[in-house]
């Protein structure tokens, strides 16, 4: 998971700030009305735009309720180290056709899938071997991702994945996931994308974590689809504090306190930058309204990619709820981009399972 968090320059929102307000209490204006959204009050909301997925599939699949998403990227150690979480720059919002607006009065409770995202190679890592599938505390580290989503009650799991994807297969084989192959990695957005065809008929909601996030706990993945469902929330995203935030998407809110967006670093002004409230790349989405908006989600327009982390902002536009839940250690955002970073969260793990420790 890379450190890339979605940002948007909150200059290209339109109206002016709140009297005595800053930048971040500025109250955008949509380019047109928002629809009606039952239980749920708007947010936040953004000018148009019309770019959207340029393949063939993607334009089929927005007139079946189906999209391809992408997923960014999650902080790790140190300063500017990108892993590989979600995230992305925000950008317009462009409102879904009617048939496909989103709508919290489609949640289904009983139904949870969780997407992890595993198809990248991890080139810091070193050799050949899928970054996923190095191990920590004795396991590839996306099993202990699994085992998180499928304790917090996930079926179906979707696994990702892509480079090397016949060792992926065949080291998580009987952990009764079903494999989806991103064939080119276009971003975070993407990588969710690909699994539209597999979640055609699902109406629930849906973890979206990487795979490279082995300390991410049972109880808190909990915490947030019992919030999500007690909110009626199209998104639910899980927040940390922490000291030195570099390099993480800031969680901007409103005056108010409800969430706005999610600014990546290299977008973010001196007074956003200076906001210690983080994104580590823990999301759950009601499926049909995350599908409906990546059918229509435009590319970044300085990297070119989708970018998942996106979605929830223009969800809000369109006056979704998106709700926060503030209960990430900072211990437990630790991703892994490099060897050593390899050796300090396997340590971690151990110490918590009770295990000895590698000298």
């Amino acid at each position: 998971m890379n450190r890339r968090h979605a940002g948007y320059p909150l200059s290209r929102l339109t109206g002016a700030p709140a009297p005595g307000g800053t930048a971040a209490d500025r109250t955008p204006q949509l380019a047109y009305p928002a629809p009606s959204f039952p239980r749920q009050r708007p947010t936040t909301r953004i000018a148009g735009s019309n770019d959207s997925f340029d393949d063939p599939h993607a334009r089929q699949s927005a007139t079946t309720h189906l999209a391809r998403g992408v997923i960014g990227n999650t902080p790790v150690f140190g300063t500017g180290i990108p892993s590989s979480s979600l995230g992305g720059p925000v950008t317009p919002l462009v409102p879904p056709p009617s048939h496909m607006q989103p709508n919290a009065s489609t949640h289904d409770n009983s139904e949870l899938a969780a997407i992890i995202l595993a198809a990248g190679k991890g080139t810091r890592m070193g050799g050949d071997l899928p970054k996923v599938l190095h191990e920590v505390a004795g396991r590839p580290m996306v099993h202990w991702v699994i085992d998180a989503v499928r304790a917090a009650g996930a079926s179906p799991i979707l696994l990702v994945v892509g480079y090397r994807e016949d060792l992926v297969r065949d080291a998580c084989r009987d952990l009764d996931v079903t494999f989806v192959t991103q064939g080119e990695q276009k971003g975070t957005g993407h990588a969710v994308h690909v699994c539209a065809d597999a979640l055609e008929d699902f109406t629930g909601d849906a973890f979206v974590l990487a795979g490279d996030g082995p300390l991410v706990r049972q109880d808190l993945l909990q915490t947030m689809i019992d919030t999500h469902h007690e909110t009626q929330s199209i998104t639910t995203l899980a927040t940390a504090t922490v000291d030195d935030p570099t390099g993480y998407g800031r969680i901007v809110r409103t005056k108010a306190g409800d969430f706005m967006c999610i600014v990546e670093q290299k977008n973010a002004t001196d007074e956003q930058l200076a906001i210690q409230e983080v994104y580590p790349s823990y999301a759950v989405f009601n499926v049909p309204a995350m599908l409906a908006d990546l059918a229509v989600l435009p590319r970044d327009p300085v990297s070119g990619e989708y970018y998942l982390t996106t979605v929830p902002q223009r969800l809000a536009a369109a006056g979704g709820r998106v709700s926060l839940v503030p209960r990430v250690d900072a211990q437990d955002m630790l991703s892994i981009n490099t060897p050593e970073q390899l050796a300090i969260v396997d340590g971690v793990l151990r110490n918590r399972l009770g295990m000895e420790v590698k000298a």
